[in-house]
């Protein structure tokens, strides 16, 4: 359980490194805490929707917005933001990598959102002056910042590096040579 916590004691903390365990078991923490705060929310009628009604009139495969946070959820993902980013940072500082990676994904899908609404708006509106285009540079632009964010997903599963890097010492303490060892 300390590892799911780590990170809100580490609330602010930006420096140093983090192990695969601490930031997998606090996502797995965010996880459980915000389905039970959503259905928490679909229960006491604060803004979440949980029922079979929702999955009946949802049309999208699978029902997938059957289950949306309400008020508590939101309220529990604005208090966690900081120390999600915070214990993803590090977890970047334990692949010898700068935390600014974390930022990686958010150009491209940015600009591709603002693309593709300004084709979506042009569409609307009948004038069509390069509105496919602006669209269609809207989404490659989203399929880069897709590949970015799966690249940092694939970081995040990788094993630190072993021994001190320029960020710190080795969360796991393992020594790295042979002196350390039989010294």
């Amino acid at each position: 359980m300390n590892w799911m916590i780590l990170p809100l004691k580490r609330y602010f903390d930006f420096k140093g490194r983090s192990r695969r365990k601490e930031y997998w078991m606090y996502t797995l923490f965010l996880v459980i805490v915000s389905i039970v705060l959503s259905l928490i929310d679909a229960a006491l009628g604060l803004g979440g929707s949980a029922t079979s009604d929702s999955v009946a009139t949802d049309t999208t495969i699978g029902g997938s917005a059957a289950l949306t946070g309400g008020l508590l959820a939101n309220v529990f993902s604005i208090a966690t933001f900081i120390p999600s980013l915070a214990v993803a940072v590090r977890r970047l500082h334990d692949l010898n990598r700068s935390g600014w990676f974390i930022l990686l994904p958010l150009g491209p899908m940015l600009l591709g959102g603002i693309l593709l609404a300004v084709g979506a708006v042009g569409a609307l509106d009948g004038s069509g002056s390069g509105a496919g285009g602006a669209a269609m540079a809207g989404l490659v632009l989203m399929g880069i910042g897709a590949i970015c964010a799966l690249v940092l997903l694939v970081w995040m599963f990788m094993e630190g590096t072993r021994g001190p890097n320029r960020f710190g010492d080795d969360p796991k303490g393992v020594a790295t040579n042979v002196e350390e060892v039989f010294g």
